[in-house]
């Protein structure tokens, strides 16, 4: 703690010229926050909860605006998702839809790895991500312990580190595929009018490769300590037959699962959002009597909501005062009067990927994004040479628990922490900007626009 307060009087001691008093305070608070939540000085929802009582004090913005994070649609997402999740879990369907999966796709740690990475992924090209993380997250926790992992909740299982993060990170990446796999895509597609099929041609192979580099990085970067199901395809077999068939609950659940995911997956016919989707299915499960609220106090980890509507308040706070345009248009100046595509597109990624790791990346690609179409115009080129990369890069939140809600609720079983996740989300950040780039510099070339 007495680093981050020491970085924060740096910070605020150096001269920033053209940024206001507020924007600089932002900036200042940005660097501590960073150091609190990476060093785990004080657990992160309590950093969360300095963030919002700090703003005011020192003139960033005031409380009313400051808590303005907590009224993010993504928190009602995640709660909304963890409540499904526990619902799944309670149920027993998670535990039917484990052992069904591996009687089908086998019980090697590879393979689990594999479905995780590849099911959150291509469940993520078409709804959100969080969405597909909470539904796949059930059912690690049951594969973990059926795998003979040991003490994962304390950290002390690299096959549930690999398991975990691989969901969360495939999630990520399998939002790429298409204009409605994330937010900041989205925010590209409205300003680059680009077709729908032409984002697909080269969305789907960059998500796929992505996908297959994280089944392989993370099985490299935490070498599995499991061999595979203690007593192999006879244990599943076994385990199936002791469930039986289905109860009541279980045929409740997954009418009700199935229900909600055609709610996310129609939302364009609806008119609905998948925010408002999430709560729908989450209170089924309340009226159909598959949870109560006391499941959702003890099991919904409330602190991670905290934690993350704080960090969505310091993006807010860094975007309403200035701060982050300012950092960015600087930026580009120091690139001269006539720079390279190719340094242009880097800067914006490596800028977009630095940002997004404590910032909404919806609020993040609603600065980028009309940024790099004018960029590109100025240049004469195609309209989505920039606004492109960067809405992907907006989705490379691999670094930090704070960068996604996906990324936050891994950290959030306990099986990773913070450095692990460093670990992991450095290289595999390092790679989806290089493999992106080629991806846009030869595939996608003729369909930008």
């Amino acid at each position: 703690m007495p680093l981050a307060i020491i970085a924060f009087i740096v910070v605020m001691l150096i001269p920033m010229p053209g940024l206001g008093a507020a924007g600089h305070a932002a900036m200042a608070l940005l660097v501590f926050a960073v150091i609190m939540w990476a060093t785990e000085a004080l657990h992160l929802a309590v950093t969360s909860l300095i963030i919002l009582f700090i703003q005011p004090i020192i003139g960033v913005a005031s409380f009313d605006n400051a808590v303005i994070g907590f009224a993010n649609p993504i928190i009602f997402l995640m709660i909304g998702g963890f409540i499904i999740a526990e619902a799944i879990r309670k149920s027993g369907l998670a535990q039917r839809l484990t052992y069904s999966m591996l009687n089908h796709l086998g019980t090697s740690p590879n393979r689990s790895l594999f479905v995780s990475v590849f099911s959150t992924g291509i469940l993520s090209a078409w709804i959100e991500n969080v969405v597909a993380f909470a539904m796949l997250l059930p059912i690690i926790k049951e594969i973990i312990p059926l795998m003979g992992a040991k003490d994962a909740e304390n950290g002390k299982s690299n096959f549930a580190k690999a398991m975990v993060l691989g969901a969360s990170y495939g999630s990520l990446a399998g939002g790429f595929a298409t204009e409605i796999g994330t937010a900041p895509n989205l925010m590209a597609a409205a300003y680059t009018h680009l077709p729908f099929i032409n984002w697909m041609i080269f969305g789907f192979p960059l998500a796929i490769i992505m996908m297959l580099i994280i089944w392989k990085g993370l099985g490299r970067i935490f070498p599995m300590e499991v061999k595979g199901i203690i007593g192999g395809k006879k244990t599943i077999t076994n385990k199936l037959s002791q469930l039986g068939p289905m109860t009541k609950n279980e045929k409740i659940s997954i009418v009700l699962l199935l229900f909600t995911i055609s709610l996310w997956v129609t939302t364009g016919i609806t008119g609905l959002n998948s925010y408002s989707v999430a709560l729908i299915g989450a209170v089924l499960f309340f009226v159909f009597g598959i949870l109560d609220w006391k499941d959702a106090q003890r099991n919904v980890d409330w602190g991670l909501i905290v934690f993350f509507g704080g960090a969505l308040s310091l993006g807010a706070a860094l975007l309403n005062t200035g701060a982050a345009s300012w950092l960015i248009n600087d930026l580009i100046g120091l690139m001269g009067s006539n720079p390279s595509t190719l340094l242009i597109m880097i800067l914006l990624m490596v800028v977009a990927v630095l940002i997004t790791q404590v910032m909404s990346n919806i609020a993040l690609s609603a600065i980028l994004v009309p940024l790099s179409v004018t960029l590109a115009s100025a240049q004469g080129l195609p309209v989505g040479t920039y606004a492109v990369p960067v809405a992907i890069a907006c989705s490379l939140s691999f670094m930090f628990p704070m960068a996604d809600p996906t990324v936050a609720m891994a950290y959030g079983t306990g099986y990773v922490n913070i450095k692990e996740i460093l670990k992991a989300g450095v290289p595999m950040v390092i790679i989806g900007i290089i493999l992106t780039i080629v991806v846009l510099l030869t595939i996608a070339k003729p369909f930008l626009g």
